[in-house]
């Protein structure tokens, strides 16, 4: 286990991800129902842009900074919700001043969005991220966390007592059989809770992998988005992603359909979206 998510914070996959995790708890939190979130593989929690890790990559400059930097005019309603999460989080706790210096992992973004009465696991494998994670929510009893394999985590906790669910699935892909994992996971999952909602990110490099979990799909309802800076390799460094929503809310394809067509447009040349949606079509929950 050597992924560390703070070389990658705020890169052109979180955007990818974070903004449709903001519109999904948006939206399922917009219904005055209780709602359960697990996060599989929730990492530090949060990261420092201004550390080392991210200033080697430079990934979040060319991601996060990006946007940051753009006039709010004309900017999809979703993504001004992202970045308004994002500077909530940067400011409550990073240094102050107009530089970016702190990001919201998942768990940060799900934590603002919690109501009373709602409940977070969030989950995480790696032992020295697992202890950051504890030390970022240190004291928050409305987060728990575990130190635990997301995975087991989707058997021992779904049904849910609250029946709506937001299951959010972002593995490292460190193993060569993070696909087949995945894909028993999510089975587990859907066989345990069918009508919960399951936001599963995957990046693209090996296209036979991803078109065998794709396929692993067809028999569920899901809009699947992708993001792409440029040509899509095998090797080096990650160029093209997407994220598959199962069972999304209603709206939710809508905000995203205007949304990731705007990022991939303010990432630069070569970047761009696509949307597909599931042999079944993509009904959506109410």
């Amino acid at each position: 286990m050597n992924y560390r998510h703070g070389y990658h914070a705020g890169n052109f996959a979180d955007l990818l991800k974070h903004t449709a995790l903001c519109e999904l708890l948006r939206l399922l939190t917009a219904k005055d129902k209780k709602l359960f979130v697990l996060d599989t593989h929730a990492g530090a929690g949060g990261y420092d842009l201004a550390g080392s890790q991210a200033r080697r990559t430079g990934e979040a400059e060319a991601g996060i900074g990006r946007l940051m930097s753009e006039s709010r005019t004309g900017m999809p309603a979703s993504v001004m919700r992202y970045l308004a999460a994002v500077q909530t989080y940067a400011r409550k706790f990073g240094p102050s001043g107009g530089a970016l210096h702190r990001y919201p992992g998942s768990p940060r973004l799900v934590r603002a969005a919690l109501r009373p009465g709602d409940r977070f696991i969030a989950c995480e494998k790696h032992p020295e991220e697992a202890m950051l994670l504890k030390r970022e929510f240190a004291g928050d009893r409305a987060v728990e966390v575990r130190q635990a394999d997301g995975y087991h985590a989707i058997k021992s906790t779904l049904p849910p007592v609250e029946r709506r669910a937001l299951v959010l699935i972002d593995p490292p892909f460190e193993a060569t059989d993070e696909f087949e994992v995945l894909t028993r996971g999510v089975r587990h999952g859907l066989r345990r809770f069918a009508t919960g909602c399951y936001a599963i990110w995957y990046p693209i490099k090996d296209e036979a992998a991803v078109s065998s979990f794709v396929a692993s799909l067809a028999e569920v309802e899901y809009l699947r988005m992708e993001l792409e800076l440029g040509p899509r390799t095998p090797e080096g460094k990650l160029a093209a992603c997407g994220l598959i929503v199962v069972n999304p809310p209603w709206k939710f394809e809508e905000a995203m359909r205007e949304a990731l067509p705007w990022i991939a447009a303010h990432l630069g040349d070569g970047a761009r979206s696509s949307f597909f949606v599931s042999p079944k079509g993509a009904p959506t929950q109410a």
